[in-house]
């Protein structure tokens, strides 16, 4: 056993570094896949505001808001929300606002299909793999935090 454990080092060594490396353009794509599916909703919203409020008071059915705040609110959501994600400002934040945009969906609207749940809870999980593992090195959080680091004042 000692002497398999011997010969597999090199390579767990050589997937961590693989792993390693990895990270930052997973993450990376993590959000931009995900932010590219709610910002085109988000404009899809924007672009018919009436059917927008239409639906909101028809179809989706979010509890304890009035319709129109529902919109507004999805819409800033899916809007706001996806652009500092792809920027990777305020990552973690971000991840968790469209994570609730994505819960509301999922519980307001009643007529989605078990294909189309699997994509919600598909947007979720990157959502909270997101909030779990931060943006990443490729972020403008990564960014700030260097560059923090840098400019601090000796106490």
């Amino acid at each position: 056993m000692q002497v398999l454990r011997q010969k597999l080092l090199p390579l767990q060594r050589l997937f961590d570094q693989a792993s390693h490396t990895a990270r930052p353009l997973v993450l990376l794509l993590f959000r931009l896949w995900v932010a590219n599916v709610f910002f085109k909703s988000g404009l899809t919203k924007l672009d018919d505001w009436d059917t927008t409020i239409l639906l909101f008071s028809n179809d989706y059915h979010v509890p304890l808001l009035p319709p129109v705040l529902a919109a507004v609110m999805g819409t800033f959501g899916e809007t706001v929300f996806s652009s500092l994600l792809v920027a990777g400002l305020f990552g973690r934040f971000a991840a968790a606002g469209l994570f609730v945009v994505n819960l509301m969906a999922v519980i307001s609207y009643p007529d989605l299909t078990d294909i189309t749940r699997q994509f919600h809870y598909y947007w979720g999980m990157l959502l909270l793999a997101l909030f779990a593992f931060g943006p990443g090195c490729l972020s403008l959080d990564a960014a700030w935090h260097s560059w923090r680091g840098k400019h601090r004042q000796p106490a």
